[in-house]
C-alpha cells in the first residue's frame, strides 16, 4: 500500500509548486513533491475508507525516508480517523516529532477537530508541548489552542500559557503572536488588558501581535490607531 500511494503522489506532483513550497518552508528537511493540499485531503479521505491502520503501520515499520507530502498525508489520515480519543492521542504523540515546518503543523492542526467531551483531555495532552524547548512542538500546541481553545472556559488559561512561552524559534513566536491577535479580535478587552499590562512577551512577539491585530478587518479603525501607538521600540 505504501508503494502504491507513493506512486499516486508522484503522479499528482507539480514541479512549479514544489519550488514554490520550498521557498515557503525553507527549514523543511524532506524532499518536496509539490502537491496541493486539497488533493492530499481528498486522498486521505479515500485512504480512511480502506485499511488505513495498515498503511500507518507500514510507514512506521519500513522507516524509510518520506516526502514532505507523505508526512502531511499521514497527519491528515490521523486527523480524519474515526477512533476513540485515547487511540488518537497515541497516534498524535508518534506524529508530532515529524513536524518540522509550519505547513505540516498547521495543516495537521486544522484537521484535528476536538469534540467537546474530549476538550480537557486534549488540553492536558498539550501541556508538555507548551513547556517544550523545541520550536515545532511549541508551534503544535499553540496552534491547537488557537483552533480549539479560544472559548469562554479556556481563553484566560490560554493567555497564561502563552505568556510562559520563551523560545527563540521564529515559528513558535509567530504562533504565539497569531493566537494572541485572534484573542484580540474575539476577546478584545482581555487581550488589551494583557498587552497593556505587565507581560513576558519579547519585543518581536509583542509587536507582531499588534501588527496582526491591525491587519484584521474585525478591528476598528480607532483601535488600529491605538495599537500603532503601543508598539515597542
Amino acid at each position: 500500500m505504501l508503494k502504491k500511494i507513493r506512486n499516486e503522489l508522484k503522479e499528482k506532483s507539480e514541479k512549479s509548486l514544489a519550488e514554490f513550497t520550498k521557498n515557503l518552508c525553507p527549514n523543511n528537511k524532506e524532499e518536496i513533491l509539490g502537491i496541493r493540499i486539497p488533493i492530499l485531503r481528498k486522498m486521505a479521505k479515500e485512504i480512511i475508507k480502506k485499511d488505513w491502520k495498515s498503511y500507518l503501520k507500514e510507514i512506521e515499520e519500513t522507516k524509510q525516508e518520506q516526502y514532505m507530502e507523505e508526512i502531511v498525508l499521514e497527519g491528515l489520515i490521523i486527523g480524519y480517523s474515526k477512533i476513540n480519543i485515547e487511540e488518537k492521542l497515541e497516534l498524535i504523540k508518534k506524529f508530532v516529532p515529524k513536524i518540522n515546518n509550519w505547513l505540516i503543523n498547521d495543516t495537521f492542526c486544522s484537521t484535528l477537530k476536538v469534540k467537546e467531551a474530549d476538550t480537557k483531555k486534549i488540553w492536558d495532552f498539550l501541556q508538555p508541548y507548551l513547556k517544550s524547548n523545541k520550536e515545532f512542538e511549541i508551534r503544535f500546541a499553540v496552534i491547537m489552542m488557537l483552533g480549539n481553545f479560544l472559548i469562554d472556559e479556556y481563553v484566560d488559561k490560554v493567555i497564561l500559557e502563552l505568556d510562559k512561552i520563551h523560545n527563540d524559534g521564529y515559528y513558535a513566536k509567530m504562533g504565539v503572536a497569531w493566537t494572541l491577535a485572534e484573542i484580540g479580535v474575539k476577546y478584545n478587552e482581555k487581550a488589551m488588558r494583557y498587552l497593556k499590562g505587565k507581560n513576558n512577551l519579547d519585543n518581536f512577539t509583542y509587536n507582531k501581535t499588534l501588527q496582526k491585530m491591525r491587519e484584521s478587518y474585525r478591528i476598528s479603525k480607532e483601535q488600529k490607531e491605538e495599537l500603532k501607538k503601543m508598539k515597542r521600540k
